[in-house]
């Protein structure tokens, strides 16, 4: 059975440290794109969820100018897998590793993310 995310009380959870963290609704990711929240320690994460709702947290930190703006990225799939291109100079960045898919020895930090009631 299929929940539909807008009928559910489900929460987003960051794994930190070896604590889940609840950051906000699962209401307010839309599909595509991205919301920014402040993690306790100071930093910024960037929240998605996709099409088929999959659930991505990445470093909101641009690392290539510095800026937090990868939550206002715009999303998308390269052979298969799940970026974020930075608005600032449109590096993407896959979703999963937190790998950069223009520049290889570039990558931002990625969280493990699960929704829970």
């Amino acid at each position: 059975m299929t929940l539909a995310p807008e009928t559910t009380d489900l929460k987003i959870q960051l794994r930190l440290d070896e604590d889940w963290f609840t950051v906000c609704d699962l209401t307010a990711l839309t599909p595509g794109r991205g919301v920014a929240a402040l993690l306790p320690d100071g930093r910024q994460v960037a929240l998605f969820r996709d099409r088929a709702g999959e659930l991505y947290a990445v470093d909101n930190r641009d690392p290539f100018g510095g800026a937090a703006v990868l939550s206002r990225g715009l999303t998308g799939t390269h052979r298969g897998r799940p970026f974020v291109a930075s608005p600032l100079l449109k590096q993407r960045f896959d979703l999963v590793s937190g790998e950069c898919l223009d520049d290889e020895t570039v990558r931002i930090a990625t969280y493990e993310v699960r929704a829970a009631a």
